[in-house]
């Protein structure tokens, strides 16, 4: 059964096509990967799923739903969760912080209640603060709850953003370049993280260019290459594929 349902995406920048009526399904509990060289169009698609950015042609659908033409915080609110290819934290504040920052899309206090500090207020605000404990402990930094964003390793800054994804109570989320600057070791842990999330019951979508992570984790690859769909299957059959292989490296003549 598919999640997310992605037909005749097309996205112009002036005269640049970046997005070119790509079409493709996400099924629910999966893995998919999203992958193509520099420039393809990946995080152009992510931007459209999220509502950064609203499509020129095409229809994004989440669990029957139209989602085109929402604000980001309605489609959160949906259920859809990301990082960034950059990571976005609050360097100054603790990573518990930062972490509680993701709870409040799924928090229902105003301001009123938040000055009167009422019974329903002080209840959403434990709730939350024992979501973002529960969130640490899952991507396993518990023990850094206190330290401040900025001190962290740049492999761990990562798991940090998923953490903070994860406390919105994400049904899908998409993860944008989640091993960028990880080493081996880190890598292989955030694969095995990767997986614990899918067996929690989520779907995940993301965008790597490290294709050991891509072929490991993936159970299904769509390939873009100048905005355009060239490819999409199980790894074995991307990574065969003769438009792929062209897309990465080149022709004999280039």
């Amino acid at each position: 059964m598919s999640l997310l349902s992605i037909k005749n995406l097309t996205k112009r920048f002036g005269g640049v096509l970046a997005v070119n009526d790509v079409s493709f399904e996400v099924g629910t509990g999966s893995i998919m990967g999203l992958i193509g060289p520099n420039g393809a169009g990946k995080t152009t698609v992510f931007n459209l799923i999220t509502g950064i950015y609203r499509p020129d042609q095409g229809e994004i659908t989440f669990d029957g739903k139209s989602i085109v033409n929402l604000l980001t915080h309605s489609i959160i609110s949906l259920g859809i969760a990301r990082t960034f290819q950059t990571i976005r934290l609050f360097q100054n504040l603790s990573v518990l912080e930062n972490v509680l920052a993701g709870c409040h899309s799924r928090m229902k206090s105003g301001s009123l209640r938040a000055m009167l500090r009422t019974p329903f207020q002080r209840g959403e605000e434990k709730a939350a603060l024992e979501r973002a404990v529960q969130a640490l402990e899952f991507v396993g930094l518990r023990p850094d709850a206190e330290q401040l964003a900025k001190n962290l390793s740049y492999g761990n800054q990562r798991l940090l953003e998923i953490a903070r994804a994860l406390v919105t109570g994400p049904r899908l989320l998409i993860l944008d370049e989640p091993a960028g600057g990880m080493n081996e070791q880190e890598t292989t842990d955030l694969i095995t993280l990767i997986r614990k999330i899918r067996d929690q019951g989520k779907t995940i979508l993301l965008i790597e260019h490290d294709m050991s992570l891509v072929m490991r984790v993936c159970e299904s690859i769509v390939v873009l290459d100048y905005g355009a769909k060239i490819s999409e299957g199980t790894a074995e059959t991307v990574k065969s594929d003769p438009l792929v292989v062209e897309a990465y490296l080149g022709t004999d003549e280039e």
